[in-house]
């Protein structure tokens, strides 16, 4: 079994600071994480490769220094790892990084000399973009099903059930391979590093790709790419605690509101 893991390096968001004038997000100074949904995916593929015997290859798109959560992964025990990186894909919108990530799940394929992965795990979602996009725009660029918001799956042969987690329960739903699937904190515990995969993962040299290297339609990627343009982006105005009325007989307290809501005009 082959398994594909979609990685991101984001910044820590309790972090997170926005320029006032450009309405960007301020990256200087700001620690960098394994994006957390990514971690529930990657644990995934590695139960897989631990009851099954699946080899787990990693993959990320972003600048140099994201190697750092693909060596982390290796740490975890995946097999492999690639990074796309390159100025030219920088600023792409979720469309455009959906299909710069599917050209380059189907290079790392022909790399490693198969014609293409069983299952491409991929968290929910990035915590910097809370879109939900990347992992089902994938599928869709490749051609493959996909199984979304998975909390609970089980692998027998070629076919893979999933627990899809939904607002008002479950929905199981099964697939053949190949499948895309992404994962919510609830699918598993990720594990941590060990000291002798961290420092084995330190000496991994982690090979890069470029635009040019999986062949992408360059109008289709950066910002000309990306029809989703960022107008402003702020941070809401901390709300202030509201009125609380202390009144332990209920008439009392009914008439006090009554007459707030009417000094302020709201009834």
């Amino acid at each position: 079994m082959e398994i594909l893991v979609c990685v991101k390096q984001v910044p820590d968001t309790a972090e997170v600071k926005i320029d006032p004038v450009k309405h960007t997000v301020i990256r200087a100074g700001v620690p960098n994480i394994f994006n957390p949904f990514d971690q529930n995916a990657l644990e995934a593929a590695l139960q897989l490769k631990d009851n099954q015997g699946a080899k787990v290859t990693l993959l990320s798109m972003g600048p140099p220094q994201a190697t750092e959560v693909l060596r982390e992964g290796l740490a975890m025990g995946a097999d492999d790892a690639y990074l796309l990186t390159d100025r030219k894909v920088g600023g792409s919108d979720t469309l455009a990084t959906g299909y710069c990530l599917a050209q380059a799940v189907k290079k790392v394929a022909e790399m490693k000399g198969i014609a293409q992965f069983d299952i491409i795990l991929c968290g929910k979602q990035a915590i910097d973009g809370d879109t939900a996009q990347v992992g089902p725009q994938i599928a869709c660029e490749l051609g493959i099903p996909q199984i979304t918001y998975a909390a609970k799956l089980d692998v027998d042969g070629d076919k893979v059930t999933v627990k899809q987690q939904n607002e008002e329960g479950y929905i199981v739903t099964e697939a053949h391979f190949p499948v895309l699937l992404t994962a919510v904190k609830e699918l598993n515990e990720p594990r941590f590093p060990t000291i002798r995969g961290t420092m084995k993962a330190k000496r991994r040299e982690i090979p890069q790709l470029s635009a040019a290297d999986i062949n992408v339609d360059e109008s289709r990627i950066g910002l000309s790419g990306s029809p989703t343009k960022v107008r402003k982006i702020f941070t809401p105005p901390q709300r202030t605690q509201g009125l609380v009325i202390n009144e332990e007989d209920p008439q009392v307290a009914v008439d006090t509101l009554i007459e707030k809501l009417t000094a302020q005009k709201i009834i």
